[in-house]
């Protein structure tokens, strides 16, 4: 029997009383996401347990072949239908499906194997993408959804800028953290209430945000400056990255990690050139087209908040980034992370980020070469950069990838 006919759909039906579990990779952006789809009818949870137990989870229903990310979405998810915490005759999972050449096309597949395996093939899986690889009645992308999702992303990627550019400095211990905790609290009531979703309160609200961080008093000492890139998962989870962002932070470090606007917008314009070079129909270049500019306004809005202040060191525009890799690859490696993973780790250099963390699953083959591969052709240019790349699997000891980073 095919994929497709046994696939279970997740109908208008199941919209009203369904939990819709989701797993952890961005805490804070995931957070204000939540709150965009419950204004369209949508209950979701973020799943927040993690350990050995979802390790071995993974494990257990994924072949130990497969790339590291897909063992810890899968493992989450397992591990989370066996707590007894939900209905599972009441509960949906929702994954992301790339469409690319990236293997994260299929995690979907080997969640349904997972399930099978376990008895829960009733359970219907929703395919979050935007390629038109699997619709269901129940679950749908429109266009305001979209957009009010994608500008919330804003706010994430502000406030996690922002705190990490100021708590190692911080006079009172503890307040950057206070501020984060008060924005989130005060976003997530806007959001509730439909409000700060237009450009206009996004842009409102980010400048907000610069003015309340740019007000902490801060005391200037001398830190090690570390960025961080790497596959998607690994590079923003810390279930994934074995809390590289707070193991960093505990040893006295400035930590800079690209936003995730820059990926939407590498991923977008990804497609329009695919439209260009192999063609398609006007009307989706036109749509993808306007996503990209509205993507585009986005990113500057946060990047003229980080300005205001010459304190903060603001992301580079994505055209920039883009243009900074031109004489190192070819914008035709486009797999997983692409030519954008080596992009962020020249803008890192150039932002005075100079000692890069590199964060490599087991089995990511394009992210290997996007990154490790491109390690000497940075340094030949950049003969300042540091950059160590780290592998995570499930057979590597945190010790070792932290002993790893201390070198």
């Amino acid at each position: 029997m095919s994929q497709e006919m046994e696939r279970v759909e997740f109908t208008r039906e199941m919209k009203n009383d369904y939990t819709i579990l989701v797993p952890n990779m961005l805490p804070v952006h995931f957070g204000f996401l939540l709150k965009v789809f419950e204004e369209y009818g949508y209950k979701l949870e973020i799943l927040q347990n993690g350990g050995q137990a979802v390790v071995d989870a993974g494990l257990k229903y994924v072949h130990n072949d497969t790339c590291y990310p897909a063992l810890l979405v899968i493992g989450q998810f397992m591990d989370a239908l066996q707590s007894g915490k939900y209905d599972l005759h009441k509960t949906a999972l929702l994954i992301t499906q790339t469409g690319g050449g990236c293997r994260a096309s299929n995690y979907i597949h080997l969640l349904r194997k997972a399930l099978k395996k376990a008895g829960l093939d009733y359970m219907p899986v929703i395919s979050l993408n935007l390629s038109g690889l699997e619709k269901n009645s129940g679950f749908q992308l429109t266009l305001p959804l979209l957009r009010k999702a994608l500008a919330v992303l804003a706010y994430g990627d502000l406030l996690v800028l922002l705190h990490n550019q100021t708590m190692p400095y911080e006079t009172v211990p503890g307040s950057s953290q206070k501020l984060l905790d008060r924005w989130v609290d005060r976003l997530t009531k806007q959001l509730s209430a439909g409000k700060g979703l237009n450009l206009k309160e996004v842009r409102e609200n980010l400048n907000a945000i610069s003015d309340e961080y740019a007000a902490l008093p801060i005391t200037p000492r001398c830190v090690t400056k570390v960025g961080v890139v790497g596959e998607i998962y690994v590079k923003y989870s810390p279930l994934g990255n074995n809390n590289l962002e707070a193991f960093l932070h505990g040893q006295d470090c400035e930590v800079m990690v690209p936003g995730v606007i820059g990926f939407m917008l590498f991923k977008v314009d990804n497609r329009l050139e695919d439209i260009k070079l192999y063609g398609g129909s006007r009307a989706k270049y036109t749509v993808i087209n306007l996503l990209m500019q509205y993507l585009t306004r986005i990113e500057a809005a946060v990047m003229e908040a980080a300005k205001r202040h010459s304190r903060f060191v603001a992301p580079s525009a994505y055209q920039k980034v883009k243009k900074m890799v031109e004489p190192m690859i070819g914008y035709g490696c486009k797999m997983g992370e692409g030519w954008l993973l080596t992009a962020e780790m020249v803008e890192l250099v150039e932002s005075g980020y100079q000692n890069i963390v590199c964060a490599q699953p087991f089995g990511c083959l394009p992210n290997h070469i996007v990154g490790k591969g491109m390690i000497r052709k940075i340094k030949s240019l950049y003969p300042q950069a540091n950059i160590v790349p780290i592998d995570y699997d499930p057979g590597a000891t945190r010790v070792n990838q932290e002993n790893r980073i201390k070198l």
